[in-house]
């Protein structure tokens, strides 16, 4: 049973000053999309943020600096890395961004199975520092655990998140081709980057010998603004591909240069950072929850702030951490938690195989800029049949470029034979890697540590979370079309990988409060509303039912707008 002691005693001067028609916990992708809706429709919406603040351009120190302006070019030390073996993993980090990580001693949790849980608390959240890829998901991958057996039915289908989809690309701007296929549907498009030579060939190659879809990768940058960009007070991508430093030009989308300034203009925002969220506070009697519990992350002051309708979105994880935290004599085991699936059937997205080799030829071809985004193969596997020994699908990521310089294959090179071969650039190179569906289990899950609490006085989270022979065997399957398709291209020494990484390092963490049809299996209803607290709704990755196998972030945006623009109409009903 939970601990009287922990309510804090407010007030009602305070309650006044500390109620809101909504509260939105995390600033991120989601947290931003929620405060976006809710202010547009005229509520008074409080964004809670436990990191610091951070404004566009402003708050981006590294922006501009030339490699020279670094104290190490760029480079991680190793001092650094060893007090930081979990965070100097993550994909893009370096010295120019890593103000926008947590260090790994600031927020430990407990590793039950090795788990690389890649955080980023700031206002912004990691939207300063995702991969920015915008693929649709098809209807096969809602719809591909329920027929191959493999997890739940989703509540949704594609239909019904399609216009959602289209009301997300339109605002922030996504670039891309409507190329027409099935299991990558088309969706509101800017002018794609183009591709480049060697990009092209491959493409070519695929398609005439696997008839497969090697095309133009849908990325949120803005190539050609359109009018509601340069409304936002954003730019042209300048192809400088220093995304995750934060971008001064505003030409990718992050909460802090698009949803969150947006709001900021309705009147109706406040954000509190500093804000680290302990639970969300359930009235026995009113049967529903009435506001959030919070301590401060510098004072360690706890203090509650009040709202009809609160929105859930401090990225997966940390958003299980605080349903489980949020006790009641109602829910014992974690708010709206009668089905007892709270933090289980945690998810995440297969990185682990990679490919990459060299072509010959195209030695007169060059390409311009730093082009941010890559292809993408479209998913082939277990569409319409099961046609593979494992269940699940894959994206495979790719690119192609030039090696810096000759100097790198004359290694013999010195003085002015080394600063002319560094004039000429090397080799064509190629690359791939893949992006694959893991499958939902209990088994995999993350639950509150009895004796072990943070700074804050909250229970660390402990993560059990695995792979298994269904990973494995997508590994393997990609590697082999991988090679089939490059060696087909021409591609010469091509070296394979499996990383083994641990999960958590493609930080596409998903689940533990999963949608569903079924309040016997599932924590949230087709609306993403708790099915047992209405005016709870969860719209970060912890609300996935299944995985598939295109990048998420987009398909958070739409549900979340979803979402929002539900509970204001069940508001205005009087139903919440």
């Amino acid at each position: 049973m939970p601990d009287d002691t922990n309510h804090i005693n407010i007030n009602s001067k305070s309650i006044k000053q500390n109620t809101f028609d909504a509260i939105v916990i995390g600033s991120g992708i989601s947290g931003g999309w929620a405060a976006k809706e809710l202010c547009e429709h005229g509520l008074k919406t409080l964004v809670l943020e436990r990191g610091r603040n951070v404004e566009h351009i402003k708050d981006y120190p590294t922006a501009t600096k030339d490699p020279w302006d670094f104290d190490h070019r760029g480079w991680i030390t190793d001092k650094f890395k060893k007090s930081n073996p979990l965070i100097t993993k993550a994909a893009g980090f370096g010295e120019d961004c890593k103000h926008f990580f947590i260090e790994d001693k600031d927020h430990p949790y407990i590793q039950e199975k090795p788990f690389d849980w890649i955080r980023g608390y700031q206002v912004g959240g990691k939207s300063l520092t995702w991969g920015r890829a915008c693929q649709r998901w098809s209807d096969f991958e809602f719809t591909a655990p329920h027929r191959y057996g493999y997890g739940i039915e989703w509540p949704i289908s594609y239909d019904d998140i399609a216009p959602w989809y289209s009301h997300a690309e339109k605002f922030i701007g996504v670039c891309g081709n409507k190329d027409g296929i099935e299991s990558m549907p088309d969706g509101e498009y800017l002018p794609p980057f183009d591709f480049n030579c060697v990009e092209q060939h491959v493409s070519e190659s695929i398609l005439k010998n696997f008839n497969r879809h090697m095309v133009s990768a849908r990325w949120a940058h803005l190539t050609k603004p359109d009018e509601i960009h340069l409304q936002q007070g954003r730019g042209q991508c300048q192809a400088r591909n220093l995304c995750m430093r934060g971008c001064p030009f505003g030409g990718y989308f992050s909460s802090v240069s698009s949803t969150l300034p947006w709001a900021a203009k309705t009147n109706n925002l406040t954000i509190r950072p500093h804000s680290v969220v302990h639970s969300i506070i359930y009235d026995e009697q009113k049967q529903k929850a009435v506001g959030v519990r919070v301590i401060d992350a510098n004072t360690k002051q706890a203090t509650e702030f009040f709202a009809k309708i609160i929105f859930v979105n401090a990225s997966a994880l940390n958003s299980n951490l605080i349903l489980l935290n949020s006790i009641s004599n109602r829910f014992p085991n974690g708010l709206g938690n009668d089905s007892g699936v709270l933090g289980k059937y945690i998810c995440f997205q297969n990185y682990r195989g990679s490919i990459g080799g060299h072509i010959d030829g195209f030695e007169d071809k060059y390409y311009y800029g730093r082009n941010p985004s890559e292809a993408i193969v479209a998913n082939f596997r277990n569409l319409h049949q099961r046609d593979t020994d494992f269940v699940g699908g894959y994206t495979i990521f790719s690119a192609a470029g030039r090696e810096r310089g000759n100097a790198n294959e004359q290694t013999d090179a010195v003085g002015k034979n080394l600063k002319d071969a560094m004039t000429e650039p090397g080799s064509w190179y190629v690359y791939m890697y893949m992006q694959g569906e893991t499958i939902p289990k209990e088994i995999n899950h993350v639950r509150l540590s009895k004796d072990q609490k943070d700074q804050w006085g909250i229970p660390l989270l402990v993560t059990s979370v695995g792979y298994d022979d269904n990973d494995d065997k997508m590994v393997k399957d990609f590697l082999i079309e991988s090679k089939a398709m490059l060696e087909k291209a021409g591609v010469k020494d091509l070296k394979t990988y499996d990383s083994k990484q641990a999960p958590g390092l493609d930080i596409h963490e998903m689940g533990g409060c999963r949608m569903g049809k079924d309040a016997k299996t599932s924590m949230l209803n087709s609306f993403n509303q708790l099915h047992h607290c209405k005016n709870v709704f969860v719209t970060d990755g912890a609300c996935m039912t299944s995985t598939g196998n295109q990048s998420p972030s987009i398909l958070y945006m739409a549900l979340t707008a979803r979402a929002a623009n539900y509970a204001v109409e069940q508001l205005k009903k009087n139903n919440l």
